[in-house]
């Protein structure tokens, strides 16, 4: 069941967090940016404002780029960890298994996407181990990349002490570690911990940062932790369209956002309100909530007639990826009337089929 077009300026829906619109701090940045004449392809202040700003938010040196999208984000991040003949090990419900097209497979050559189980979108560490000692024969592609989420295809949330169990298992068969972190800033406030302890201090090698999902126009920020592996990474960008000539307009958003906190404090916001959200379905009989709420998502499964009724009502919504779950998701402009009137529509469809 997919989304349907619907009008500029009409009410706030939940299919997505990329529906809500350019939160104030990032359109002003881009304001800022847009006077006079500036250096092209990165050579300007904002872009260097903007790698600072992320150098400060994670504590640590690092190397930074920004692409328009997440899967060039990804897909090009996990071509630099590895070569054709090895593999890449994922969630099964992973966004780079899912949601591609391809990508990762296509820029790196044909590198192997293999498949693991585990709960609420986290992988489990025996799949880990098993999908790396099952074969060790030249015929096998050869595991080199452990590929997680933060937070998960389905809302769930790795916890510091998750990451580490993830990285002795990473250390132990020699991958390394990306992490798709479309939403790593709701992670980052649900669990109320410093960027580092579920980044870098975790063992993650290469961060993709996502940006649209978090109150921006466009845009991704690829950090490179392990800086040796961003060796020529701009040549990367380049050769695959990611190489903007106006990068501020990428570049200073991020600036914007985490200058005086406002990244963080729209993903508390936006995981305040699924909270919320979950609270007022959990209250309708009928309505079961299927995943943890931990960030900013709400899994949920219904009647298909409610679905229908709902739909009929004009709201839009993912049943997800072949779950049989519909999938509802706040963002940064959610807000309590929002909620209050998908929940008016959804009482009276309870009370039309009791």
């Amino acid at each position: 069941m997919e989304p349907t077009l619907i009008k500029h300026g009409s009410r706030n829906q939940f299919a997505s967090d990329n529906y809500a619109g350019i939160c104030p701090e990032a359109l002003q940045a881009m304001h800022d940016a847009n006077h006079g004449f500036s250096n092209s392809y990165g050579d300007d202040i904002w872009t260097e404002k903007a790698c600072n700003a992320l150098r400060e938010f994670f504590e640590t040196e690092c190397q930074v780029f920004f692409v328009f999208n997440g899967t060039a984000a990804n897909s090009l991040a996990l071509a630099s960890l590895c070569r054709s003949y090895h593999s890449i090990i994922c969630h099964e419900m992973a966004h780079i298994e899912t949601d591609e097209c391809g990508a990762p497979e296509f820029f790196s050559n044909g590198t192997k996407v293999l498949l693991v189980t585990g709960k609420d979108g986290k992988v489990d560490l025996e799949a880990i181990a098993n999908a790396v000692t099952r074969r060790t024969d030249i015929h096998y592609p050869k595991p080199k990349v452990l590929s997680i989420t933060q937070a998960t295809e389905l809302g769930g949330v790795y916890t510091p002490a998750q990451l580490q169990g993830v990285r002795a298992v990473a250390e132990e068969y020699d991958l390394k570690i990306h992490m798709d972190g479309a939403r790593f800033a709701n992670a980052v406030s649900s669990l109320g911990v410093a960027p580092k302890e579920i980044s870098w201090q975790a063992g993650v090698d290469v961060l993709t940062f996502g940006g649209a999902k978090n109150g921006m126009a466009i845009g991704e920020a690829v950090v490179f932790f392990d800086t040796a592996l961003a060796e020529e990474f701009d040549y990367r960008c380049k050769q695959a369209g990611q190489l903007a000539s106006k990068m501020r307009y990428l570049s200073a958003p991020w600036h914007g956002l985490l200058q005086e906190g406002a990244l963080l404090k729209h993903a508390a916001h936006a995981n305040l309100m699924a909270r919320e959200l979950a609270d007022d379905l959990g209250r309708i009989n009928r309505v079961e909530i299927v995943h943890p709420v931990e960030a900013n998502a709400v899994f949920v499964r219904m009647p298909e007639q409610l679905l229908q009724g709902l739909l009929a009502r004009g709201w839009y919504f993912y049943t997800f990826i072949g779950t049989g779950e519909a999938r509802l998701m706040c963002s940064w402009q959610t807000t309590e009337e929002d909620i209050a009137e998908l929940m008016g529509d959804l009482r009276e469809l309870v009370g039309d089929d009791a």
